[in-house]
């Protein structure tokens, strides 16, 4: 979409891939990182105690992948800029860029019973990222404590449904080339497993996410000052 945003021909075209760069920017940015730093926390608890010295080589992985998360933007503010300006930029235009799109992908397969367990996932993810966006909305414009409170939750949930997106359409393009009788199908069916592992293992965290998001900011304002 950068690419699109600086090169291609048509000036509306740029706009929106410009747009669409611009909102997803903080969200790849932090929630990438973020999962990156819980892998190879994950990694180096697969050696055990090895683990933790320098002769194995996954400690240095571990420091290495931490300041990901503070490079380019620390992660909080990255949250803080999406809920605070790339929201309601241009009265959400930003966002229609994101959610029309995949709106229109969940339509054209929700039909398709191969893909059912890829598409309602996404559905349901996607339906809770519109709560989420509609309380921070609604809330942040009150207080703006409600939106800063709600803002690394959101963020994740917006990265765990770009990425359900994202499989979804991978499953169906390996779904697609195994019927044409791909040259490794191997290679595909790993690629269905593991979307299938995303959309049961991973992707549920987004309903425990939108409760975090609409709890609101009393119990995260409620120490006074001196209480720290």
């Amino acid at each position: 979409m950068i690419d699109f945003a600086q090169r291609h021909p048509d000036p509306n075209d740029r706009k929106a891939a410009d747009e669409f760069a611009a909102l997803l920017t903080p969200v790849i940015k932090a929630y990438l990182t973020d999962a990156g730093f819980e892998n190879t926390v994950t990694a180096m608890q697969c050696y055990g105690g090895h683990g933790y010295i320098r002769e194995w080589g996954m400690e240095q992985f571990v420091r290495d992948a931490r300041i990901a998360q503070i490079y380019e933007g620390a992660n909080g503010i990255q949250a803080l800029d999406l809920v605070g300006r790339k929201l309601p930029q241009n009265r959400g235009r930003l966002l229609r860029r994101f959610f029309h799109p995949v709106d229109a992908f969940i339509q054209d397969n929700m039909a398709d019973p191969a893909l059912h367990e890829f598409v309602m996932p996404l559905a349901k993810a996607f339906g809770q990222l519109q709560t989420a966006t509609q309380h921070v909305a609604l809330q942040g414009m009150a207080n703006p404590d409600e939106a800063g409170a709600a803002s690394a939750d959101y963020l994740r949930l917006f990265g765990l449904t770009a990425l359900a997106y994202m499989w979804a359409q991978m499953a169906r393009v390996a779904r697609q080339k195994l019927q044409n009788g791909a040259e490794d199908p191997d290679f595909y069916e790993n690629k269905l497993k593991t979307g299938r592992f995303f959309m049961q293992r991973v992707l549920p965290d987004t309903s425990a996410l939108l409760s975090k998001v609409t709890a609101g900011a009393e119990t995260l304002m409620g120490l006074d000052a001196e209480a720290f």
